[in-house]
């Protein structure tokens, strides 16, 4: 193998390879530290000594990488990358599965890029608020690293005594389940002095619940709030074991003393495990890449980081009015609106914005813009009136599904939407 073709993953083999590198090129030895480190996609050696292991570990290593990159507007369009490196005693995914991490904390809007790293595709507005959602994230993870809690995803076994009767001065809350012995945890996280704690005394006795005040200052903001914990006093569960491991905890990561790596541009960092070209192309950060059409769609706008795509081609303003009508019609007719009423309401917010990105200057300037979809007319109501069977409905609606296929070509957009429409005669269809 070429001195050149060697990658390393350890700070390790940065050093090992930079002593190569010095020999056979003859440069020095700082210079041969920094070509090493780009070796290993680190910017320079630095730069690895704060993200790279010591020593080899294995593909799923124990440690995690989180990238916000940001965009300060009142500091002279100042802008950044913000990355916290977090030592682990377990894999990330260990802790918690990919599905599980969008209700933590924190984790709402990180995607994993790698095993090891998880990037941010919106651009924070600031440098602390960068800061202060990593070191969120941190805190929540630490959380469930030293509790073994998860977080709680089954709406529909939630505490009923919890929506009845709810926990005087409640703030912050969030739900969490101790799988090994199957037991539902409320944390809740109110400010500093907040809670009336008389009343939360009679809830207690009211509930049967138990709830605890930590030690340990919390996740959503440390030391502004106080975090409690509560549980089913009815349950045999150990309480006081639970809250014992999170009284240990150790002082939470704060922004004020932020411990991770900072860099003045919006070059793509990517972690020591992002091997493969997909890996690289994936580490990209979707907020700062600017959209184009495809042969299919067209973006809404053309701002970096814009998601929302609509198909190439026009509806025109007339299909577009008579596809209201039908819209505004379905959704006030007893027949059908029980059926098909949530489903043509996003329909028609998404037509809405379809057609003011279709229309011209100087057309449907007016208050008739928002006559084609929502104010209800006299035309809407004679088409009202003409549906006296489920037959019509269903044919009103294969209507406007012929116009949406007819207007735009075949792509994603356009399939959600019909998809809304099928769904809609189908309900129609089974309904008695």
């Amino acid at each position: 193998m070429l001195i050149e073709d060697i990658r390393p993953t350890t700070l390790t083999g940065v050093k090992r390879l930079a002593k190569d590198l010095k020999k056979s090129k003859g440069i020095k030895h700082s210079d041969a530290l920094d070509m090493a480190a780009q070796s290993a996609n680190c910017e320079n050696f630095r730069h690895a000594q704060k993200i790279l292991p010591m020593r080899g570990v294995k593909h799923d290593a124990n440690y995690v990488l989180l990238t916000i990159y940001w965009s300060d507007k009142d500091r002279g369009h100042r802008c950044g990358r913000e990355t916290l490196r977090i030592e682990l005693s377990k894999p990330i995914l260990d802790l918690c599965d990919k599905s599980g991490l969008k209700y933590v904390r924190g984790f709402g809007n990180l995607r994993m890029v790698a095993s090891d790293h998880f990037i941010c595709d919106d651009i924070a507005p600031s440098q602390d608020y960068a800061r202060g959602r990593l070191c969120t994230a941190e805190r929540s993870l630490r959380f469930m690293e030293h509790t073994g809690l998860r977080p709680y995803r089954n709406r529909s076994t939630y505490p009923k005594v919890l929506d009845e009767d709810k926990l005087p001065n409640t703030d912050h809350a969030t739900s969490w389940i101790d799988h090994e012995h199957g037991q539902f945890i409320l944390v809740d996280e109110p400010y500093g002095n907040a809670p009336d704690l008389q009343a939360r005394a009679e809830w207690s006795a009211r509930t049967g619940w138990r709830i605890k005040k930590s030690d340990w200052s919390g996740m959503y903001y440390p030391y502004d709030c106080d975090l409690y914990v509560g549980v089913d006093g009815k349950s045999s569960y150990d309480f006081d074991a639970l809250m014992a491991k999170i009284n240990a905890m150790p002082a939470p990561v704060v922004s004020d003393a932020w411990p991770g790596e900072s860099v003045s541009s919006w070059e793509t960092f990517l972690s020591p495990m992002a091997k493969t070209r997909q890996d690289k192309r994936r580490a990209r950060c979707k907020g700062m890449i600017y959209p184009s059409p495809s042969k299919n769609t067209v973006p809404y706008t053309s701002n970096p980081g814009c998601r929302d795509r609509r198909p190439a081609g026009e509806l025109g303003i007339q299909d577009h009015i008579d596809a209201g009508r039908i819209i505004k019609a379905m959704m006030r007719c007893d027949l059908s609106r029980y059926a098909v009423y949530s489903r043509l309401n996003s329909l028609r917010s998404e037509l809405e914005d379809w057609l003011a990105l279709e229309i011209r200057r100087g057309e449907l300037d007016g208050p008739e813009f928002f006559d084609v979809y929502y104010r209800w007319t006299d035309a809407d109501e004679a088409l009202l009136k003409s549906l006296s069977s489920k037959s019509d409905v269903i044919a009103s609606l294969r209507d406007l599904e012929r116009k949406l296929t007819r207007a735009y070509p075949d792509c994603a957009p356009r399939r959600k939407q019909l998809r809304r429409i099928t769904m809609s005669i189908s309900r129609l269809e089974d309904a008695t």
